[in-house]
């Protein structure tokens, strides 16, 4: 599992440096300060959870369940949260009107949330147990 979630972290963390630099240079003609400013969100979410999955894949202070959990949430929470808004910040790059897929933003919020949470509280209960002893 942690070569999965190394794998997966470094491959988000490669497509984020090219996606920002993509925007940096190509995109900077064509987009609006406003929608640059959308897509370097975008690109900025997906590499800190990039550097999340690295931490997740090398630690060795959570469970192989609670990994296995961080990691999904934290693929598909990334996946439709800086997806969709790459794809809202360019919509008006294309003929097909990406603001449908808008609801998604949030739902990857909260599972990237949720990622962060799970986190927590997987290291946190533990401790409480141990002081209780």
């Amino acid at each position: 599992m942690e070569k999965k979630i190394i794998s997966t972290g470094a491959l988000l963390g490669m497509i984020a440096i090219i996606l920002g630099a993509f925007g940096a240079h190509a995109l900077k003609n064509v987009l609006s300060l406003e929608q640059l400013s959308t897509f370097e969100t975008g690109v900025r979410y997906q590499m800190y959870h990039a550097l999340f999955l690295l931490f997740i894949g090398t630690t060795n202070i959570i469970n192989q369940k609670t990994k296995k959990n961080i990691y999904n949430l934290t693929l598909i929470g990334t996946i439709l949260f800086s997806g969709s808004i790459y794809l809202l910040a360019t919509n008006n790059l294309t003929t097909i009107d990406f603001k449908i897929f808008g609801f998604v933003t949030p739902i990857g919020g909260i599972l990237l949330i949720s990622a962060w949470l799970k986190l927590f509280f997987d290291i946190l209960i533990p401790m409480k147990k141990k002081t209780k002893i």
